[in-house]
C-alpha cells in the first residue's frame, strides 16, 4: 500500500526542508518531492499529515546489552570490576528466557520512545544454547524495532557458565541463526567474539572466520579499561589493537566497541585497516574508563557510530543524548570547541550506523527503509525553530519525539509505544524482582 507522509519540515539531503512529501511502500521509502507535485502524482495514496511536527531519521543504536537494563541502578558509583561482579555476575544465574525477554522488552520499548529505530544487541547469556537469542528477537519481533543480534562468543573461564562456549559451539549455533534468519529485513545476525580478556584467540579468529562466511561485520570490545590492556601486554608483549591484527582480524569488517585506551601507532592502524567504532560515550563516563580519541581516530580514517552500552553502565539509552554527549565529552578533553560539531555526531548516530551495520536505515532517501522519528516542533527544546538542526543534537529532550515509525509502519505513537503497552512491561519487570527477591 502507498503512504504518503507530510510534515511542516523533513530531514532530507542534509537539511531541514519545508513543503516535501515522503512516500513509503511495503516499508521502504520510494520518492520524497515536493508536497503539492506528490500529492497531485500519488493522489490515491493513503496520507498521514504529521503537521506541527518534523521528520528525521531514525536512530542506530549500534552498540547495546539489552538484558542490562533489568539491572539499572544496581552498583552505581563503584569501579568498574566490583560493578561487574555485583551487578553482571551477581544476577546471571537468574537470566532465564523469561528474564531475557522481559529485559529485551524493557530496552527496546524504552529506547524506541527515544528514537532508536534499529538497534544492535550485543548479547552473551546463551546458557548453553540458542533459546535465549530467540528471545531476544522475539521482543524485537513484538515490538518492532529493527534488530542486529551480535551474538557473543565468549569463552573466558573466569566469567559466568552461561556466557561460555566452546569454539565450535559458539560457532555452529551463530551459523544456524544467521541461516534460519537470513532474509530477514528486521533481523540480522553478526558474530561478536567478546573482548581480547573474554575471548581466547581461537575464538576471535573463529569470529572472523564466520564473518567472512557469512559476508557480515563482527563486533568486538576493545582497550576498554587500562587492565585489558595490562593483559595482553602481559600475555602477548602487544596492545590490544596489535595482538588484534597478529590474529588477521583487523579490517573493514571488524566493529571495535569503546577503543578507549590506544596508543598514536594503533589509531594509525586502525584508519588504515578501514576499520570502525562503536563510540559509548556515556558508558565510558559512568563506569569511569577514560575518553576515547575521537578527533584523532575520525582523521585517521576509523568509521565511527554511537551506541549506548547497556542501561546498567549508561543509565539511558537514547542515542539522540549520546550525539550531545560525545560533542560536548571531545570539546572538554581537548579544549577546543571546534574539534567535532553537530553534523559529524548526529551523522554518526543515524547514517554511519546504518552504513557499518549494512543496514539501508539512517538516512531519508529513496530506497531505504522507512525508518523515521518525528520530533514535536512545539515542544520548548526545539526553539527557536531557526536552529532547529542544533537544538535536534545539543537542546533536544526526549518528550520532544512524538512517533516512532519502522518499516513504514507506527510503533510509537504520540509518545505511547503502540505495540506493547509501556505498563504491561514495567508489570513484567516488577513480576521479575518480587520472583528474584533479591
Amino acid at each position: 500500500m502507498l503512504q504518503l507522509f507530510t510534515a511542516d519540515s523533513i530531514y532530507y539531503k542534509e537539511k531541514f526542508q519545508s513543503n516535501l512529501a515522503m512516500l513509503v511502500e511495503n516499508g521502504v521509502i520510494k520518492e520524497i518531492g515536493e508536497r503539492q507535485a506528490m500529492e497531485a502524482k500519488y493522489a490515491g495514496a493513503g496520507q498521514t499529515d504529521l503537521r506541527g511536527k518534523a521528520i528525521v531519521p531514525g536512530t542506530v543504536n549500534a552498540h547495546n546489552h539489552s538484558f542490562q537494563s533489568l539491572l539499572r541502578g544496581i552498583a552505581v558509583d563503584r569501579p568498574f570490576l566490583e560493578w561487574r561482579d555485583n551487578a553482571l555476575y551477581k544476577y546471571t544465574p537468574l537470566l532465564d528466557e523469561d528474564a531475557v525477554y522481559t529485559g529485551a522488552l524493557f530496552a527496546f520499548g524504552e529506547m524506541l520512545k527515544y528514537g532508536v529505530t534499529t538497534v544492535s544487541d550485543f548479547f552473551y547469556v546463551h546458557n548453553g544454547g540458542t533459546a535465549t537469542d530467540e528471545a531476544v528477537i522475539q521482543a524485537a519481533q513484538d515490538l518492532g524495532i529493527r534488530l542486529v543480534l551480535a551474538r557473543t562468543m565468549y569463552d573466558w573461564d573466569g566469567a559466568p557458565l552461561s556466557y561460555q562456549e566452546t569454539v565450535q559451539d559458539a560457532v555452529h549455533r551463530t551459523r544456524q541463526l544467521a541461516i534460519k534468519y537470513q532474509g530477514n529485513p528486521m533481523v540480522t545476525i553478526h558474530p561478536a567474539p567478546h573482548s581480547p580478556h573474554g575471548a581466547s584467540p581461537e575464538m576471535i579468529k573463529a569470529g572472523h572466520r564466520l564473518a567472512h562466511e557469512l559476508d557480515t561485520p563482527f563486533h568486538i570490545h576493545v582497550a576498554e579499561e587500562m587492565f585489558e590492556v595490562e593483559e595482553t601486554l602481559e600475555k602477548y608483549k602487544l596492545r590490544p589493537v596489535h595482538y588484534l591484527n597478529g590474529l588477521g582480524v583487523v579490517d573493514e569488517r571488524m566493529i571495535a566497541v569503546h577503543l578507549v585506551w590506544l596508543e598514536d601507532s594503533e589509531i594509525r592502524l586502525l584508519g588504515g585497516k578501514n576499520a570502525a567504532l562503536a563510540y559509548c560515550p556515556s558508558s565510558n563516563m559512568f563506569l569511569s574508563d577514560g575518553v576515547t580519541r575521537i578527533p584523532d581516530l575520525a582523521q585517521a580514517g576509523v568509521r565511527i557510530t554511537l551506541g549506548t552500552d547497556g542501561a546498567c553502565s549508561n543509565n539511558r539509552i537514547s542515542v539522540f543524548e549520546e550525539m550531545r554527549m560525545c560533542s560536548l565529552l571531545q570539546k572538554v578533553t581537548r579544549l577546543d570547541g571546534t574539534c567535532i560539531n553537530a553534523k559529524q555526531v548526529f551523522d554518526m548516530g543515524t547514517k554511519v550506523g546504518g552504513e557499518l551495520l549494512r543496514l539501508p536505515v539512517g538516512v531519508l532517501q529513496e530506497g531505504y527503509q522507512a525508518d523515521f522519528v518525528t520530533l514535536n516542533l512545539a515542544d520548548l527544546s526545539l526553539s527557536p525553530k531557526r536552529e532547529l538542526f542544533a537544538n535536534v543534537v545539543y537542546a533536544m529532550q526526549p518528550n520532544a519525539v512524538s512517533d516512532v515509525v519502522v518499516n513504514g509502519k507506527f510503533i510509537v505513537n504520540d509518545g505511547v509505544l503502540a505495540t506493547v503497552s509501556e505498563k504491561s512491561i514495567v508489570n513484567k519487570v516488577d513480576r521479575l524482582f518480587e520472583k528474584w527477591q533479591m
